[in-house]
């Protein structure tokens, strides 16, 4: 099920005593929190007055958080942006929008759901939970994840022997 936030990333400290604060970014990459015009940290819309990413976070002053004080508060908070602000090309999806997903082979048989993705250097890779309760690990590239239907909610799979 879609949801219509999407968590973006977290504060990890403050920057600075004007009230800046660096987040590290979930997104595809730390520039892209800045095309965001607004985001939501306890629930709260604050307007992104400045964002410049450095290496994976941004450093970013937010609208109402003025000093060094206010911005300690939110550090540890998670980052959420608006799902209808997203500027995703057709066909696009954000990968939480895959959990809870069947997953299953090309011939259409049952694998199980999708219950996590774990982000890894070299690809991502998906979590899923068969009907027997083992988990399976599938590399997400394109290899053995054939189509990601986030609307659907369907990831069709081709496993290797033994999986």
């Amino acid at each position: 099920m879609k949801q219509p936030y999407i968590e973006a990333g977290r504060i990890t400290n403050t920057h600075g005593v004007r009230g800046e604060v660096k987040i590290e970014v979930w997104l595809d990459s730390p520039a892209a929190l800045a095309e965001y015009p607004r985001v939501f940290v306890d629930g709260a819309e604050m307007r992104l007055l400045s964002a410049r990413p450095q290496n994976r976070f941004v450093i970013a002053a937010l609208e109402g958080i003025a000093d060094v004080n206010e911005a300690m508060k939110l550090k540890g908070k998670s980052v959420f942006i608006a799902r209808e602000d997203a500027m995703l090309p057709p066909g696009g999806y954000f990968l939480q929008d895959l959990l809870e997903a069947r997953v299953v082979l090309e011939d259409g048989s049952e694998v199980g759901t999708l219950t996590e993705i774990l982000e890894r250097p070299a690809s991502d890779v998906y979590v899923v939970k068969a009907p027997d309760g083992r988990e399976i690990l599938i590399p997400a590239v394109p290899a053995f994840i054939l189509r990601a239907d986030a609307d659907a909610g369907v990831v069709t799979v081709r496993l290797l022997e033994g999986m």
